[in-house]
């Protein structure tokens, strides 16, 4: 089990909730009541689902991918540690993971 912390994008409130070794950020997020969109589903065709990781969790991530990278560009106000949670799958190693949520996101689909 991972525990995952979320922290609103003001900082005023945080709310953690335990997940299984393979479920996705996003599915995680999503059922925890977070603000993230996730438009595509989670087929990195958009960066509704963009968080910013903590600074000290972040190298314990596998790099993004270029695709994803790509993406994260078009996101609002992008950081050094933004990832997209649809590209995040917990794993048994990650003991815990803290994400801030970022002041809104840009749907480039158009819907």
């Amino acid at each position: 089990m991972t525990r995952v912390r979320f922290v609103s994008a003001d900082g005023g409130s945080t709310r953690e909730v335990e997940a299984a070794a393979g479920e996705r950020l996003l599915d995680v997020a999503q059922a925890a009541g977070q603000p993230l969109e996730g438009t595509c589903e989670g087929q990195m065709a958009c960066s509704t689902c963009h968080v910013v990781v903590a600074p000290e969790d972040f190298p314990k991530l596998p790099r993004a991918s270029e695709e994803e990278e790509d993406l994260l560009d078009l996101a609002l106000h992008p950081t050094r540690t933004s990832r997209l949670a649809c590209q995040i799958v917990l794993t048994e190693a990650l003991e815990s993971l803290t994400v801030r949520m970022p002041g809104g996101a840009r749907n480039m689909q158009g819907r």
